[in-house]
C-alpha cells in the first residue's frame, strides 16, 4: 500500500463492503508513500496516525469517476505532510484548482516578495508540499498553518478567512509606531499602475466618497464609470483620491491622496489607449464606458511603521 498527501484512506467493512469510515491523509511517515498514516478523519475532524489494516485501502486524489489508480512515490521531509513527487511533470499533471486557504497564502507570499523556495524553507515544509496548498483546494494542519503566518507576517486566522468582514484596523497599535511623510516618488511607487481607490466628490445629498477601479497612466489617474453615476460627479471640479493598504498581522500601513481637477476624457485616441492599457474591468459590472482623468496637483502619503531601534 502506497500513498500521497491529500489520498483518502477507506476503510470497509469485511463482510459487506461498505465504507464504515473515511478521511484525508494529511501526513507521510516513509519516502515511499507506505504506512503508517497522519489521517484526518471525515466524521471527526480528528488527525490520528493509522496503520491501515486489510480491510482498509487508497483512493488517490488523481482518479476520476472510473479512471484506473495512478501511484506516485512521495518523498516527505518530516511530519506534517510534506513530500515531493518523483514520477516526473508537475503535482501529477493535476490542473491547478486552489481553495480560499491555498489563495490566501499565495497573495500574502506574493506581497510579502518571497518565492515558493523561500517560503517553504522558512516554514519547515517541501516547496512540493507548499504548490500543493497554494494549487489544490487543501486542508492543511493546524502546525502546518502556523509556520506559514509566522513566515508570511499574519495570522492562522487571516490565512482561514477570519475577520474578512470586518473593517481594517481593529488590531492592537504598535507599540512604538513611527508616523513619516511620503516624497512623491514614493507616492507614485505606491499607486504603481491600477488598482481601487476612492474618489471624494460633492453631490446634492452631500459629501460622498466611493471606490473605484483605477488606472494610473502618465501619472493621471483615470478611472471607468456611468455618466448618472455619483464617481462621475468628480468631471469639472477639484476632487480628491486616496488609495491605502492596511497590514492587520502587522498593524502597520500606508495612504497615499491625490489632489486635482478631474475631468472626462473624450479624445477617440486617448479613450482607445485607455481602453487597451485598463488592467481589469470594473468591479461592479454593467455599462461602464465612462472615462474620467484627474491630474495631480498635489501628490502626498503618510505610512505608519515600526520605530527604527
Amino acid at each position: 500500500m502506497r500513498a500521497q498527501l491529500g489520498d483518502q484512506l477507506v476503510v470497509e467493512s469485511p463482510a459487506t463492503g461498505a465504507t464504515r469510515r473515511d478521511g484525508e491523509i494529511v501526513g507521510l511517515h516513509h519516502a515511499d508513500g507506505t504506512p503508517p498514516y497522519d489521517v484526518r478523519w471525515s466524521d471527526t475532524d480528528e488527525v490520528t496516525l493509522v496503520f491501515p489494516g486489510p480491510d482498509a485501502h487508497i483512493r488517490h486524489i488523481e482518479q476520476g469517476p472510473g479512471s484506473p489508480q495512478a501511484l506516485s512515490r512521495p518523498t516527505t521531509h518530516g511530519t506534517g505532510g510534506q513530500r515531493s513527487t518523483r514520477s516526473g511533470g508537475t503535482r501529477s499533471g493535476r490542473v491547478p484548482n486552489p481553495g480560499d486557504i491555498g489563495r490566501r497564502v499565495a497573495a500574502e507570499r506574493a506581497r510579502q516578495g518571497l518565492t515558493r523556495a523561500e517560503t517553504a524553507s522558512r516554514a519547515g515544509m517541501a516547496p512540493e508540499y507548499l504548490a500543493y496548498l497554494e494549487e489544490q483546494p487543501a486542508d492543511p494542519t493546524v502546525a502546518s498553518l502556523i509556520n506559514l503566518a509566522g513566515v508570511l507576517g499574519t495570522s492562522v486566522a487571516a490565512l482561514r478567512g477570519g475577520g474578512i468582514d470586518l473593517p481594517p484596523g481593529r488590531g492592537q497599535a504598535l507599540l512604538r509606531p513611527r508616523l513619516r511623510d511620503l516624497g512623491p516618488d514614493e507616492c507614485r511607487a505606491l499607486l504603481s499602475t491600477h488598482g481601487v481607490g476612492r474618489v471624494a466628490v460633492s453631490t446634492p445629498d452631500g459629501p460622498a466618497v466611493v471606490p473605484v477601479n483605477y488606472e494610473v497612466v502618465d501619472d493621471a489617474i483615470a478611472f471607468r464609470t456611468a455618466p448618472d453615476s455619483v464617481p462621475a460627479r468628480a468631471v469639472g471640479s477639484e476632487v480628491a483620491f486616496e488609495v491605502d493598504h492596511v497590514d492587520e498581522a502587522m498593524s502597520q500601513g500606508w495612504s497615499v491622496l491625490v489632489v486635482g481637477p478631474a475631468r472626462v476624457v473624450t479624445e477617440p485616441d486617448a479613450v482607445r489607449r485607455l481602453v487597451d492599457r485598463a488592467h481589469t474591468t470594473p468591479w461592479p459590472g454593467g455599462a461602464r464606458e465612462m472615462w474620467v482623468s484627474i491630474e495631480p496637483t498635489r501628490l502626498t502619503g503618510r505610512r505608519i511603521s515600526p520605530a527604527e531601534k
